[in-house]
């Protein structure tokens, strides 16, 4: 039992992986508690796949795909923020506008690089893939990310919950949530390069969707979050490395799992659990 958990340490790729899924994860579960709690999950699959036009232009030019896919990335947050606070349009049709017509764009230049095979990591992932260059990049966005949620807790919190009682206190509401929608963009990207596009919005959903049923206060349902987050990618990325199977889908497989047990057997909650009760 011993050997069959170590043996994956002895290629470097494996502790690379998973250490760059992880802080990935983790991201994505202390953002995810806002995303969920907002509404604003097709925000997050929105910036998932608009990032396609940005990728295929930087490999067309010959940069750092992470440099494409965060400029995407923003315009598409901006793009969002602006178009359903400056018109009449309800956030959720400018999503649809922005996000149809840039993967569009996307697919459009993609079909002109005549070379489908070298971006296919970009919808479906590749963490085993990840390089020392790619983990202190993650490393450097997640840190961000934590120290922006750290010291704007409270005014995320209250804009979250009551937008006019912040406006009451002088905070901005509209500047919050721009500042939320380039983190987003930024961990969205990061978590790209784990499990890709197709798969995304599952590390910024699930873990937070699987804590609410457990736990009711933010702080306990970021920490389970997180700790759904990086149970799933250990366990995904074993999986993956065994049963010789696509890595990103193996962590969201996990984390899937995760939610449906606790879907069934939440105390107090759990669909099982309340059944039980009852007879």
């Amino acid at each position: 039992m011993i050997e069959w958990l170590v043996e994956p340490f002895a290629y470097n790729f494996f502790l690379r992986s998973m250490l760059a899924g992880m802080l990935a994860g983790i991201g994505c579960a202390v953002l995810g508690v806002y995303v969920v709690w907002r509404g604003m999950a097709f925000v997050g699959d929105a910036i998932a796949h608009t990032i396609l036009p940005g990728i295929v232009v930087a490999f067309m030019l010959g940069i750092n795909a992470f440099i494409g896919a965060l400029a995407a990335a923003v315009i598409t947050a901006l793009g969002i923020g602006l178009l359903s606070r400056r018109s009449r349009l309800k956030e959720d049709t400018a999503i649809g506008v922005v996000f149809s017509g840039l993967f569009a764009l996307g697919i459009l230049l993609l079909s002109k690089t005549g070379s489908y095979q070298d971006l296919t990591h970009i919808l479906f992932g590749n963490i085993l893939g990840v390089s020392w260059g790619d983990f202190w990049g993650v490393t450097i966005v997640i840190f961000i990310v934590m120290a922006f949620v750290l010291v704007f807790y409270k005014e995320l919190l209250v804009t979250s919950f009551d937008p006019g009682h912040a406006l009451a206190i002088g905070l901005s509401p509209e500047l919050i949530r721009y500042g939320l929608l380039l983190l987003i963009a930024l961990t969205v990207v990061t978590a790209i390069q784990t499990v890709g596009v197709v798969l995304v919005i599952a590390l910024l959903v699930t873990p937070a969707a699987t804590a609410s049923l457990l736990a009711r206060e933010l702080p306990h349902i970021m920490l389970l979050g997180i700790v759904f987050s990086i149970l799933s990618t250990i366990a995904g990325l074993y999986i993956s490395f065994y049963v010789n199977v696509s890595s990103g889908a193996s962590v969201v497989l996990a984390l899937t799992a995760i939610f449906i047990l606790v879907f069934l057997l939440a105390p107090g909650r759990g669909v099982l659990w309340k059944l039980v009760s009852r007879t």
